[in-house]
């Protein structure tokens, strides 16, 4: 799996929830790109693919409430995935805020 971010490696964020791979766009894609509307899809395609996964968690919760579930740590994998997953986006979002407001700041 490719993250148009060369620093950051991918930590098994298959398993359970399934994010699509699909959805990623390369980084030589991404540097390559100049417009913002790519951009906009990266940051689109990653808020669905969380949304799948959040989704994904409940229906696992639901089933474990009704005693549908025949294997518990599926649920506890999937809630964990959801949980790491909404702690990355909302650091993602926290660090692009500083950006702009960083860039706000300067002088003109």
């Amino acid at each position: 799996m490719t993250f148009p971010l060369g620093g950051i490696v991918p930590v098994g964020v298959g398993g359970v929830a399934g994010i699509d791979s699909t959805s990623i766009v390369p980084a030589s894609q991404a540097a390559s790109s100049t417009s913002g509307s790519d951009f906009a899809s990266i940051l689109a395609s990653t808020v669905d693919g969380l949304a799948a996964t959040q989704s994904n968690a409940d229906s696992l919760a639901a089933q474990a409430a009704t005693g549908d579930l025949k294997d518990v740590h599926d649920y506890m994998i999937a809630s964990n995935e959801a949980s790491l997953a909404t702690e990355m986006v909302v650091t993602i979002k926290n660090k692009a805020v500083d950006a702009f407001n960083e860039i706000m700041r300067m002088p003109v």
